[in-house]
């Protein structure tokens, strides 16, 4: 009987947590709530904010653009398809033609492209490949192939979205996403190209090309 009474006060200790329990509880229940409640708010604005971070974004990089020189100019389209993002906005953020030149150099670009043959240079300058060129060259012409199969040591095909007639050293953009161009290498130079419509090209079919095999 002794131990009865130790017995209801442990009971009663029980009790009296409960509604400390029961309080905490409440209070995560309403941070949860709370949270829910801001993302709910925050969310949509979140979402517009960054939209115009992106707009704002291009607008700077197209005004960068507009203020270089016409040689600057020609100087970017020639270069900028061997730079990654990052490094055309560090390039455009240079505060002049002999930095950003400077920069070109320590990228290594000048002299991959002093290094091309003459006749590639010309190419890259005209911003159209031509049959023959390097694997080098064709990268500063049209940039990173989004696909390729095979080495281009030997034998490969290099694949470009868009088409090849829609593709320019200014800007360059990849017009026609249900086109591609097929480019041709063997050991190391290209061969020929072909515009093929993704839709129908396991058909074989296509539609004129450049330099054709």
């Amino acid at each position: 009987m002794a131990f009865v009474p130790e017995r209801r006060e442990r009971r009663g200790e029980e009790a009296s947590h409960h509604p400390r329990a029961a309080e905490r509880v409440a209070l995560t229940r309403g941070d949860q709530e709370d949270r829910m409640h801001t993302h709910r708010t925050w969310g949509p604005w979140a979402a517009v904010l960054l939209v115009a971070l992106l707009g704002l974004t291009a607008c700077t990089y197209d005004a960068a653009l507009r203020q270089l020189s016409p040689p600057e100019q020609a100087e970017f389209a020639l270069y900028h398809y061997r730079m990654t993002g990052w490094q055309e906005h560090t390039y455009l953020a240079k505060a002049s033609a002999a930095e950003r030149t400077a920069y070109l150099r320590e990228l290594g670009l000048v002299q991959r492209f002093q290094a091309l043959a003459p006749a590639d240079q010309e190419a890259v300058r005209s911003g159209w490949p031509r049959v023959g060129m390097s694997a080098d060259a064709l990268l500063f012409v049209w940039g990173e192939p989004y696909d390729t199969a095979g080495d281009a040591r030997r034998s490969a095909h290099w694949y470009y979205l868009g088409w090849s007639g829609g593709r320019h050293p200014y800007g360059n953009p990849r017009w026609g996403f249900g086109n591609r161009v097929d480019v041709y290498l063997e050991a190391g130079k290209v061969v020929g190209w072909v515009d093929t419509v993704l839709s129908t090209s396991a058909n074989g079919g296509s539609s004129g090309g450049g330099g054709g095999r």
